[in-house]
């Protein structure tokens, strides 16, 4: 049973992200335990953070990919360019593989769904998985992760922000939301 981040409305709480990856990660190696083609795939940047460590403690650096959503989101005429893209690599053949999608936080399902659609611009994978750091709800589109290290509640106005020091150790932060 995943873990549940409650928000007590104070800015600064914290939760360990550690433990919360740790439990990701033996979630998503049950979950390819013999499937083959598997990949992992981290959306920027926070997805590609946990992607990357996925990836190592998995032992599929070789097949290990990289998305920015930027230009694929729905909402990219009303926003516009964000200043922080950063560039889509995906070196292995999508077609016919096993992909873990991989984000920090899951929230309306947006970001997965033009997550989604870079990956088809690559090839037709043969099954999608998605992995996240935290589900906070609110969804907007049918979207669920396969695996989750903790559900959220917060109060409005609230978000989650996932961070990752120098040597790499992973932080996850209550914040008020300005965006």
């Amino acid at each position: 049973m995943p873990t549940l981040i409650n928000d007590a409305n104070r800015a600064g709480n914290t939760s360990d992200a550690e433990a919360l990856y740790r439990d990701l990660l033996a979630q998503v190696r049950a979950g390819l335990s013999g499937v083959p083609d598997a990949a992992i795939v981290g959306i920027h940047s926070g997805g590609a953070w946990l992607a990357e460590r996925l990836a190592s403690d998995l032992g599929l650096q070789a097949r290990l990919g990289f998305i920015d959503v930027s230009f694929y989101r729905d909402d990219y005429a009303r926003k516009g360019l964000h200043p922080d893209v950063k560039p889509t690599r995906i070196e292995f053949n999508v077609d016919g593989a096993t992909i873990v999608l991989v984000d920090d936080v899951l929230y309306t399902g947006r970001t997965v769904r033009a997550a989604i659609n870079v990956l088809f611009d690559f090839g037709r994978p043969q099954r999608i998985m998605l992995a996240a750091l935290a589900d906070r709800g609110g969804r907007e589109l049918p979207v669920a992760a396969d695996f989750v290290g903790a559900h959220a509640q917060l109060q409005t106005g609230r978000s989650l922000a996932l961070s990752r020091t120098a040597d790499g150790q992973l932080s996850l932060k209550i914040e008020d939301d300005n965006a």
